[in-house]
């Protein structure tokens, strides 16, 4: 289990279980006579699952630009009367989970700099791969304060600093001459006092789409971000396209030739389920991804629950096709939000029964099929298994909705390092024997893709097969890549 859209992080009561944690969100509006800060307010409480650290606002008049952004939830970050006093016609916002510097405040997004254009604010989602040889280049370009300087330790204050510091005749000029520069996963929007732009790494391996209203635009990580600000999907922005938005309307050029490799990860759990990618809803295909499920790994039982809520589509999927009988085996705290309170020992003992708790009516005596969408160190798995056998379940089956994680991603997502992935030294039946189940069984890599509708080729799937289709560097992978078996944990 890993940080869920809706609740508690969990490695907050296993400190020792800090899963894949989510990549983060992003949003740009330009909409004239419009309340621009309060549509991005929307616009990232609707994007909140990507990141939990912090949030931040962006707006311009057409003479300033104002930046505000703070530690904690879109909710705890702005109150009415911020964005009331943030005004102007456009705006871009960013929620964040830190993939590379520190979650501290100098770090928060966007990011905002002056330039002799204009000003320059700046929303990143991903992870850039060739940070070294862009600061490098950056030292050449002469650009008088390096991102350090600010105590930022940031990909995204690199590309600021790169696009405010180009000698061109405009921003989209600076922009085209900096993009082709960056290597790895990136999903962009940034905006000067009168323009918002957006772009996309030339793989595609973050999501990013456009949107209209009835007086602008909308760019958004995911068209769930369009629907709760009233936008109709337009369309995604391509792979290694640019995009302009201003009072002339929308224009766009490609920077790079298309190379899709969409994140796989995307349609396991980061979406959200009422997002659409590439055409096709998520929870749509998470019920698929569970049908298959149930055709590879068939067994006998009495019920199959989800873990709330990521395992839900999976397991509606898997009980549709096995024709065994879905219900609710949990109870889930629905208040129970990102907290700053420290738990006690105490209460870390007890895990997960601050979010789940097993209903000991549906469960006892009955053979259970319990579906989620992955297993990182088996911690939680392993809780959740002993809950249910402590409420009288009979049998337990548990079903994952994706193959086995075994390797790290350097694209956005901070997945734990190799050897913390207990599937990257153990085999299925030593995993099956670690958490104590009767029996596991993952969806494989084919079936997920099936289910997708996606080509192969079209997909990012380095965490489930160690294939990465962006280079990595040796300085970057150091560690993350290590592999130091440790021993099964038997919980029968």
């Amino acid at each position: 289990m890993m940080r869920r859209p809706d609740g508690l992080l969990t490695h907050e009561l296993f400190p020792e279980d800090k899963g894949p944690q989510d990549a983060c969100g992003i949003f740009g509006v330009w909409a004239p006579g419009e309340e621009v800060a309060k549509l991005t307010f929307y616009g990232l409480y609707a994007l909140q699952h990507r990141g939990q650290e912090s949030a931040g606002i962006a707006t311009s008049d057409g003479e300033r630009i104002l930046v505000y952004k703070d530690m904690g939830l879109v909710s705890q970050v702005f109150n009415e009367s911020d964005l009331e006093s943030l005004k102007g016609d456009l705006a871009i916002g960013h929620c964040r989970y830190s993939t590379t510097g520190s979650s501290t405040w100098v770090n928060a997004q966007p990011t905002l700099r002056p330039t002799k254009y204009g000003t320059l604010a700046l929303a990143h989602n991903g992870n850039l791969t060739n940070t070294g040889d862009l600061a490098e280049h950056l030292q050449r370009q002469g650009t008088p304060s390096n991102p350090k300087d600010h105590g930022a330790t940031t990909d995204t204050e690199l590309m600021t600093a790169l696009i405010a510091g180009q000698d061109e005749k405009n921003f989209e000029a600076g922009a085209m001459a900096v993009l082709p520069l960056l290597e790895g996963a990136f999903s962009l929007v940034f905006m000067d006092e009168h323009t918002l732009y957006a772009a996309r790494d030339r793989h595609g391996v973050r999501p990013l789409v456009i949107g209209k209203l009835e007086r602008g635009w909308v760019v958004a990580s995911e068209t769930a971000g369009l629907d709760i600000v009233g936008a109709s999907f337009v369309r995604e922005v391509e792979p290694g396209e640019f995009v302009a938005i201003d009072e002339n309307g929308i224009r766009s050029q490609h920077w790079a030739l298309q190379d899709p490799k969409g994140c796989l990860f995307e349609y396991v759990y980061l979406a959200r389920p009422d997002t659409a990618i590439a055409g096709r809803g998520i929870h749509v295909t998470r019920v698929a991804v569970g049908e298959r499920l149930a055709a590879e790994h068939p067994v006998e039982a009495d019920l199959v629950i989800p873990v709330p809520e990521s395992g839900t589509p999976a397991a509606i999927g898997f009980s549709k096709a096995s024709g065994i009988p879905y219900g609710a085996g949990f109870v889930k705290n629905s208040y129970v939000g990102r907290t700053f309170i420290q738990p006690s020992q105490t209460i870390r003992q007890l895990g997960i029964r601050l979010k789940l708790n097993p209903l000991k009516d549906v469960i006892e005596g009955k053979r259970i099929v319990v579906v989620d969408d992955s297993i990182v160190r088996g911690n939680t798995q392993r809780a959740i298994v002993r809950m249910l056998r402590e409420a009288g379940a009979r049998e337990i089956h548990v079903r994952i909705s994706s193959p086995p994680v075994k390797w790290p991603c350097f694209y956005g997502i901070d997945f734990a390092s190799r050897a913390e992935l207990i599937a990257s030294g153990l085999e299925i039946e030593e995993i099956r024997r670690s958490i104590g189940a009767d029996s596991l069984g993952y969806v494989s890599l084919e079936g997920l893709i099936e289910a997708t509708t996606i080509a192969e080729s079209k997909l990012c799937s380095a965490c489930f097969t160690g294939q990465y289709p962006i280079t990595i560097p040796t300085d970057m992978s150091e560690g993350k890549m290590r592999l130091e078996i440790t021993p099964v944990q038997e919980v029968m």
